[in-house]
């Protein structure tokens, strides 16, 4: 591709998006209770006629995921045969998980395990059973299958960019499947869809961030909650995040990600101290044990005769499926970027394990607390899911502390996630490129809290639903999307194993002597094999 194709095709991704989130927001903003009306009645008729489609097609890329840890596809590496590891473990793993889960791990710590306490799946609310089966449905929502979705796009993305030397753009993973084709209209679309998934994911993010903000420090000081102040939040911490991705991606993303972290674990043992220890433990592993057991139905019950469940389904686990989809472009695009030099195998068991090890112990601890504490105090449970989590900790020791910590994990959250949306964006609209010049980056960051805002100034919780359901829409196309990326990757990751002689019992030799090659001269070889395998092809 020319280079002024190449910037053609750029100035439409950034323009066809820039249109389609520019008239949702416009109409979101001048007529919020229709478009939130028209929003919802979309997703609902998705939810209703799809949901079975959703839990088919995550359960697959669960176990898509699984097969790749044992096979031999898991020794090749997301780069050159000699490229090494960018970040260190440590590092990477925390930007994973602060990219991927961020301020829902805060903002749903203990509200979703309450709310579920209070209208289980199957059980009579307010149970034994009913705080069981919370933590088992809590982990199921943030466990395997979100990991999966983020997984299997990173891994095709970062396979395409590091491994084929394409640039970081999702339409290019797709070239095994559609060769040349993907550098035109077809190519232009998969980018628009990742580009207005990505915007749509994070705006709503960080209206719920201002929103949890707001009700900390109303909770706390008395500050008022409403939409003035949540601007004020919003424009400080944009400034923040702005800095923050000025930086670049190894210093502001990394020192970040492991502020989180530390704040992360300080919150999580004061917690797990002060709350009720021993029930904490016991639940959350007999829950993870339930989890485990039930696995394969859960992931596949629909509960087409049970009208309770169905009805739960659809405000909890499908929606969640739907939204872990359309978030897939922005997590998958940036773990992709920071998991240069890792094996397939070594990336997988990361962002498949650590996550949601990290995420059942978290809900196990926020979760078991809330809903002990609102045993003893009922109005803990009529509180709304932004000051929810104050409300619990004013219960506890140090409960000011306590809040004064989760609104600096939230903040830092809310600048982690705007900061490594910036850089996607940037990049995706930069052609691919792994250093978005800086000025695209602000722009975007001020466009991301341009729109959170106005969806608050549309209505608040109507304006962030309304866009959470076109989120969910936009999850259905985009599925068509992941499910190709699953099958190029494939392709192409099981043409290259075929020619280093990978199986179960590999032939150490010729895999030896291929890596030993420079990498030019191992891109020669690779190239002569796959032009013999399409004579081969064409002769059958």
């Amino acid at each position: 591709m020319s280079k002024n194709s190449s910037k053609r095709k750029m100035s439409n991704v950034f323009l066809y998006a820039s249109i389609v989130i520019g008239i949702l927001v416009i109409l979101g903003a001048v007529f919020p209770e229709g478009f939130g009306n028209i929003a919802g009645n979309l997703s609902d008729w998705i939810t209703e006629y799809f949901g079975w489609y959703y839990m088919i097609l995550t359960t697959i890329l669960v176990f898509f995921c699984i097969f790749l840890i044992f096979s031999p596809i898991g020794t090749l590496k997301l780069g050159k045969p000699k490229d090494k590891p960018e970040f260190n473990t440590v590092s990477w793993l925390a930007m994973l998980f602060s990219a991927g889960m961020g301020i829902g791990l805060v903002f749903y710590g203990a509200s979703e395990p309450v709310s579920h306490y209070l209208a289980p799946p199957t059980a009579d609310p307010e149970t034994n059973e009913a705080m069981l089966e919370s933590m088992r449905s809590t982990f199921l929502h943030y466990g395997f299958h979100a990991w999966a979705i983020y997984g299997v796009v990173a891994l095709a993305l970062a396979y395409s960019q590091f491994r084929r030397g394409e640039v970081g753009l999702l339409s290019k993973a797709l070239r095994p499947i559609f060769h040349d084709r993907v550098d035109g209209p077809l190519g232009t679309v998969v980018d628009v869809l990742a580009v207005f998934a990505t915007v749509i994911g994070v705006a709503v993010s960080l209206g719920v961030g201002a929103l949890q903000i707001n009700g900390g420090l109303n909770y706390l000081i008395g500050i008022p909650n409403n939409i003035f102040v949540q601007a004020i939040i919003i424009a400080v911490v944009t400034v923040l995040f702005l800095i923050s991705a000025w930086s670049g991606l190894s210093k502001g993303i990394q020192y970040l990600s492991n502020a989180n972290m530390v704040l992360a674990g300080i919150l999580f043992l004061i917690i797990l101290i002060v709350g009720p220890t021993i029930l904490i433990l016991n639940i959350m592993t007999s829950g993870t044990g339930g989890y485990l057991q039930n696995f394969v139905y859960n992931a596949l019950d629909v509960a087409p005769l049970n009208q309770q469940k169905s009805d739960w389904m659809s405000d909890w686990t499908i929606y969640y499926w739907g939204w872990w989809m359309s978030w897939s472009p922005f997590v998958g695009i940036f773990i992709a970027r920071v998991s240069k030099g890792r094996t397939v195998r070594e990336f997988i068991l990361a962002v498949l394990l650590v996550p949601t090890v990290i995420g059942i112990i978290w809900f196990s601890v926020f979760g078991v607390t809330g809903i002990s504490i609102g045993q003893s105090t009922p109005h803990i449970f009529d509180m709304p899911p932004e000051t929810q989590l104050f409300g619990i900790f004013n219960e506890l020791p140090m409960g000011v502390i306590l809040s004064i910590i989760a609104i600096l994990l939230v903040s830092i959250f809310f600048i982690t996630s705007a900061d490594s949306a910036t850089f996607v964006l940037g990049m995706q609209t930069s052609f691919g490129s792994l250093t978005p010049p800086g000025r695209v980056k602000i722009v975007w960051g001020v466009s991301l809290s341009a729109i959170a805002f106005i969806l608050l100034l549309a209505g608040g919780e109507t304006g962030l639903d309304a866009l959470q359901s076109a989120a969910i829409t936009a999850a259905l196309p985009f599925s068509i999307v992941v499910i190709l990326l699953v099958i190029s990757f494939f392709k192409i990751a099981n043409e290259e194993r075929k020619f280093l002689g990978l199986t179960i019992t590999p032939n150490k030799q010729r895999v030896k002597t291929y890596l030993e090659t420079s990498p030019e001269e191992y891109e020669k070889k690779l190239e002569t094999y796959r032009e013999k395998q399409k004579d081969d092809t064409k002769g059958i």
